[in-house]
């Protein structure tokens, strides 16, 4: 690195947005694009970093803005190596009072994951390596279980073991705890025990029906019961849930800093932490969720992302799930990495290459491209 000049010169992006095959429904939500922002940062070296971070689709446009001219500005002419000096000056974007702070998050997050694969790049290491190398591969669940689907339990559950996913996350809290508890359990029949399902709520539940749910599938091996209550008193909630209800909790994607997270750990509320570093400034506030972690015992997962959860999680003792949809419900994640590494035995293996590793697809990017746009050093 000593030879290298990791001046800031230039911030590029790309915003691009697929159309999904259908639509996915939730809880109370529905999904009809995937969208992302492609972000590179170019110094005076020449060495670039490539990263995508985000699926917000309504914000793309302003996430963009807010990459450009806020956080722009003051990073151009940085050393692109002092990250945390580069994230504490991108942070005034998060403090508009009159915008949704999560896009601010995205747009820092997005710069973030960016300047950590430029870092890695210029050590000639894997970030998974450089973050702390406890494994070279991840097991991987999937999501699944929507409702309105045009497979049927059976058909998706034996689809998803033939693919050789360790695991899923399936979708409740849209019906009844008896008739969502009937849906899972014929999830868990067609799976058998060695395949693992957590379930996720999405806060569709209140404390009373999530407990009822958890006792009704007691004996049927729940990996965990992902945000299992309505927003509104969710930290007591899922701490009544875990109690009341015997069942392991995840929770933190919800949250937008290491200081919420610390908060679910301290009241007692998770044993599974999958904060969303896309979601609340970039991996290097959820290392600082990881390392909290091994304080309280809690697991470490994370919401969506694979393209960084993965190396995050490979990282550190206590990392669990790498988490990824179907290529119908994610066609980014499955099109735009030209080297995605392939599903075996339940796990993905990382490789070696430096940074993130992963080659992106410019024709893929091309299609789906929408807007770019690039703010150099003046």
């Amino acid at each position: 690195m000593a030879n290298k000049d990791l001046t800031i010169t230039g911030i590029e992006t790309e915003q691009i947005r697929v159309p999904l095959e259908r639509t996915y429904r939730g809880s109370h939500y529905k999904m009809t694009h995937r969208s992302t922002i492609i972000t590179r940062v170019h110094t005076a070296s020449g060495l670039v970093g490539e990263a995508y971070a985000g699926d917000e689709d309504a914000g793309l446009e302003e996430i963009d803005g807010i990459i450009h001219d806020e956080i722009a500005p003051v990073l151009l002419g940085q050393d692109a190596s002092a990250i945390e000096l580069c994230w504490e000056l991108a942070r005034p974007a998060t403090w508009n009072i009159l915008r949704d702070r999560r896009l601010g998050l995205v747009a820092c997050a997005s710069l973030d994951v960016t300047l950590w694969d430029l870092f890695a790049r210029s050590l000639e290491v894997p970030l998974w390596k450089l973050w702390g190398g406890y494994r070279s591969s991840v097991p991987v669940i999937t999501i699944g279980g929507y409702y309105g689907s045009d497979l049927t339990i059976k058909e998706e559950v034996e689809y998803l073991v033939k693919e050789e996913f360790a695991g899923m996350k399936f979708k409740i809290g849209g019906m009844t705890p008896d008739e969502d508890a009937k849906r899972f359990k014929e999830a868990r029949k067609v799976g058998g025990d060695n395949f693992r399902i957590a379930v996720d709520a999405n806060q569709g539940y209140t404390p009373a029906e999530a407990i009822r749910f958890s006792h009704l599938v007691a004996d049927d091996n729940l990996l965990w019961f992902e945000e299992p209550c309505q927003w509104q008193n969710d930290r007591r909630g899922m701490r009544d849930v875990r109690f009341a209800g015997g069942v392991a909790v995840c929770a933190g994607q919800s949250e937008f800093s290491a200081a919420g997270c610390r908060d679910l750990m301290e009241q007692g509320s998770i044993d599974f932490c999958n904060f969303d570093s896309s979601w609340s400034g970039g991996p290097t506030e959820w290392r600082k969720v990881a390392g909290m972690a091994t304080v309280y015992d809690v697991k470490m997962a994370h919401h969506e992302e694979a393209q960084v959860a993965a190396h995050l999680l490979a990282s550190i003792p206590h990392g669990t799930y790498l988490e990824y949809f179907h290529p119908k419900r994610d066609p980014i994640w499955h099109n735009i990495i030209a080297n995605r590494p392939k599903l075996k035995d339940g796990r993905i293996q990382l490789n070696d290459r430096p940074g993130l590793g992963w080659e992106l697809d410019q024709d893929y990017i091309k299609k789906y491209r929408i807007n770019s746009r690039m703010t150099e050093k003046k």
